[in-house]
């Protein structure tokens, strides 16, 4: 039976707290350098390949929050900048910039729309696309809004990544599944590999874990599972996705009442015990 979850207001806080940084990252084109020449005193200018290496800026909750993976490859420089430097420019400069961030596909850029109730934003965070109108983060202007207004954009912005809906489950769970199931996290970390991880191996600080795929094939394998090509599944196997170059994708453990999260599969690849 589908059934409605929603996070505690207690894990949404925490969701509040870390969702923008409290540095701010500005993606750039060595053209748009020369325009801010005059106030790049304040900031580091990092080359993109340096600061994508750099550990520092590779911290789970900096790449989810700027949504890595979609900043368009052809940005050159990345800005590390106090949260006052942005106010600093002029609001003409300051719109300028943040229009940049949209075209270069940076997160921590919401669509308005999220918002149950109306909230005037400062004009130079808003950017347009396609006639939608978008507010873009940044640590001050995060810490000045309403709570009532983060609130809205963050459960609005959840949303689009999953539907909230979750599945009844019954005493055939197993009880270290059952304390997580329809549950959200409190923070970022863990992604699904380390989800099935924990599934086979009943560890629970696997959870927060961000597992790749090596290190994941690797754990199944200590959890002696082995890997067959078959379109048959049944209880406790783990089932995963691989695309062009044989990387893990989407796992999951199948347990009676849980099957029906695989649907419209075809053919897919099970590793059982």
């Amino acid at each position: 039976m589908v059934i409605m979850v929603e996070p505690s207001a207690e894990r949404i806080g925490r969701w509040i707290d870390a969702y923008v940084p409290n540095k701010d990252l500005f993606f750039l084109r060595e053209e748009h350098l020369i325009k801010l020449e005059m106030h790049l005193n304040d900031v580091l200018i990092f080359p993109s390949k340096e600061f994508f290496r750099h550990s520092s800026y590779n911290q789970i909750q900096l790449v989810n929050s700027f949504e890595y993976w979609k900043i368009d490859k052809e940005i050159q420089y990345v800005l590390v900048a106090d949260p006052n430097w942005l106010c600093s420019l002029s609001s003409e400069m300051q719109k300028w910039i943040n229009h940049i961030q949209l075209t270069v596909h940076r997160g921590l850029i919401l669509p308005i729309s999220l918002l149950t109730t109306p909230y005037t934003f400062p004009e130079e965070h808003l950017v347009k696309d396609h006639e939608e109108e978008y507010v873009v983060l940044h640590s001050k202007l995060w810490s000045e809004l309403p709570y009532e207004v983060k609130l809205d954009l963050l459960k609005g912005y959840a949303k689009k990544w999953d539907d909230w809906n979750g599945y009844a489950l019954d005493d055939s769970i197993p009880l270290h599944l059952q304390r997580y199931a329809n549950t959200f996290p409190a923070e970022g970390g863990g992604n699904c590999l380390a989800a099935t991880l924990f599934a086979v191996s009943q560890q629970e600080w696997i959870l927060n874990e961000w597992v790749h795929p090596e290190t994941f094939a690797e754990g199944l394998k200590r959890a002696h599972y082995v890997m067959r090509d078959t379109e048959q599944i049944c209880t406790g196997d783990v089932v995963v996705w691989m695309d062009v170059n044989d990387t893990f994708n989407m796992p999951h453990i199948i347990w009676d009442k849980i099957c029906s999260l695989i649907r419209m599969v075809r053919l897919f690849l099970t590793l059982g015990k």
